[in-house]
């Protein structure tokens, strides 16, 4: 088994190199890495309806979809990431949390943390969750990989991953949020999160006998480099790519108060209705009509907006004014 440890903070890097080490390297692997500040939302969900929105967008935080499934989870540099590849013969018997997740628990027990597994994907402390673990399958190798909460800005997983849950109706999977603890807090003796992650690298090595380190060559960089850039940093991939969601938002204008009722498919706007006590000068419905195929992005719906110059059609409506009602 490859052993690394990744150096890359960048979130779109990192998920990147992730699918890369499960698609193009036919060892086994196991990886220990870091993401800056970023959230990671599962394969299937609508990425807009588990964000505060606002919260991100102030605080610089990234949205990255990984390639597994299950809930959102936020990053920072005090939380340590790790990642299992494994090739298998029975594919009925991939999915194993428990199997991947049990090194962990492992040198929790032995620095006195009682750790354990619990439901179905969850390491806790006392109750509190501070791993979240994902698995991708894909035939007869599985991509596992979790997050480990060791000294974590609790402020802002609470603040990037709030959002009101009437705003998005989305027929995707949301996370359920859970009390959340950092392993630091719980140590009897201080640890820095490097020596944390150099005791489970030392006991993965103790552990397997085929354990062997691993750097990235330089063709290996350019290829995860690649698939960063043509995937992982694009927002068709990580905003687009949403199942279908409802959206129901409303903005004080000085036109008058508007209510935006808003349908998404694959990103894009299928039907918008504006709603409010403002008065029209040309039909609302060409208005409307105007913005369906719009990309449900902020950018585009600014061009889209520019092109139309909604003050035409709504009295003293302003595109500034009606952005936020549209996100």
């Amino acid at each position: 088994m490859l052993c690394i440890v990744h150096k890359s903070t960048d979130p779109f890097f990192n998920i990147a190199t992730d699918e890369y080490i499960f698609k193009h390297i036919k060892e086994d692997v196991f990886m220990l890495w870091q993401n800056d500040n970023a959230i990671i939302v599962g394969k299937h969900q609508n990425a807009l309806a588990e964000i505060n929105r606002d919260y991100v967008r102030e605080k610089g935080i990234h949205v990255v979809r990984r390639l597994s499934g299950g809930g959102a989870v936020y990053h920072d540099m005090g939380n340590l990431n790790f990642s299992f590849t494994h090739t298998g013969d029975d594919a009925s018997k991939m999915v194993d949390f428990r199997k991947y997740t049990q090194p962990i628990i492992d040198v929790l027990q032995s620095l006195g943390v009682n750790a354990t597994f619990e439901g179905r994907n969850d390491l806790m402390i006392d109750g509190k969750k501070f791993s979240g673990n994902a698995e991708h399958v894909v035939g007869n190798k599985v991509l596992h990989h979790g997050t480990l909460l060791f000294s974590s800005e609790m402020r802002d997983i609470s603040g990037a991953l709030n959002v009101n849950p009437l705003k998005y109706k989305g027929r995707a999977t949301k996370s359920v949020p859970k009390r959340v603890t950092n392993i630091s807090d719980h140590l009897t003796t201080p640890l820095s999160l490097e020596a944390f992650r150099d005791r489970i690298m030392a006991h993965i090595v103790a552990t397997h006998a085929d354990c062997e380190p691993y750097e990235f060559s330089e063709e290996d960089l350019a290829k995860i480099q690649q698939i960063r850039d043509e995937k992982y940093a694009q927002w068709d991939w990580n905003f687009g790519y949403s199942p279908e969601y409802d959206m129901v938002q409303g903005v004080r204008t000085k036109a008058g108060t508007i209510e935006v009722q808003m349908n998404v498919s694959d990103g894009k706007i299928t039907h918008i209705k504006f709603l409010g006590d403002f008065f029209h000068i040309k039909p609302v419905e060409e208005f409307e009509e105007r913005i369906i195929g719009c990309k449900h992005e902020e950018h585009a719906l600014r061009e889209r907006l520019e092109q139309i110059n909604p003050s035409t059609y709504i009295k003293d409506l302003e595109t500034e004014e009606l952005i936020p009602g549209l996100l």
